[in-house]
């Protein structure tokens, strides 16, 4: 699984299916869940940390295939493999703003709408029309942004267990030099701040409540803390990163030594945003 996570670490998953639609999507989640078999959904990878044993069961990869994109007006339909930085091309290229917070935010639209992934002051409720998805009894529903109950890097896709098919998003037009120019801010930002230069899961931590996690980290004493190949980036402490060939557990071991000085330090508790995942 290191070959399609965004952090470089993990085992073998026992099956790797990558569905070509929607239908694909559907019968594969029919056959695992009428057979028993444990089944996980995975966009482009880029919020996993995968243990070095692997996966057992099924690994659904749709960001590969199931990724078209089209644009009706001022209102852009996705489905949920679709990356968000090729959404953000495709608003540019028809000039449609509202999108621009989230064209350099790494992975899939699927991903994005589950945990309501957000960015310089904007997130996914603020543009989410309505979402598709299938539920636990493999019917499709639509629900709209009202109904999606978003917060706080979640939603109701995750308190139903909801799979994410489509999403339309609801912009509006705008001026495409302007949306160009506001994109490559935001693009130089996040590299200037951000530790893109080595294999990671993005923000791991999520931000506690009046407080920032990389500047506690900071204030600990953390930066560049490193366990094996696993490092505090120097560049963001919110960022674990795989400064090398880090394994889970010494990525893991990092995350809690982290967790357990901030709370002794500040008796702030530090909550993963990276999902962790395997047997």
């Amino acid at each position: 699984m290191k070959n399609h996570t965004s952090f470089k670490i993990g085992g073998p998953a026992d099956i790797m299916i990558i569905p070509e639609n929607e239908g694909d999507i559907i019968n594969a989640i029919k056959f695992l869940r009428e057979n028993n078999i444990k089944y996980f959904i995975m966009g482009n990878g880029t919020n996993l940390l995968i243990k070095d044993t692997g996966i057992r069961g099924a690994v659904i990869k749709i960001a590969d295939k199931y990724n078209k994109i089209s644009i009706n007006g001022d209102r852009v339909n996705c489905e949920a493999g679709a990356l968000l930085s090729d959404i953000g091309k495709y608003t540019l290229e028809n000039s449609l703003t509202g999108f621009e917070f989230a064209s350099g935010i790494p992975g899939t639209v699927g991903g994005a709408i589950t945990m309501n992934a957000g960015a310089y002051g904007g997130e996914m409720k603020d543009i989410a029309l309505k979402v598709r998805a299938l539920d636990e009894k493999n019917n499709i529903i639509e629900i709209s942004n009202e109904e999606m109950h978003f917060r706080y890097r979640g939603s109701k896709v995750v308190d139903d267990n909801l799979i994410v098919l489509s999403t339309e998003f609801q912009l509006e037009k705008g001026d495409k030099e302007i949306i160009r120019e506001k994109m490559e801010d935001l693009a130089y930002r996040r590299k200037s701040k951000q530790p893109l230069e080595y294999p990671s899961g993005g923000s791991t931590f999520k931000r506690p409540t009046g407080y920032f996690a990389g500047k506690l980290i900071e204030d600990a004493g953390l930066r560049g803390l490193r366990y094996g190949d696993a490092q505090v980036s120097e560049k963001h402490c919110g960022f674990v990163i795989n400064a090398g060939e880090a394994t889970f557990e010494e990525v893991s071991t990092l995350i809690k030594t982290v967790q357990k000085i901030v709370k002794d330090e500040f008796d702030v508790s530090l909550e993963t945003e990276i999902k962790i995942i395997g047997d």
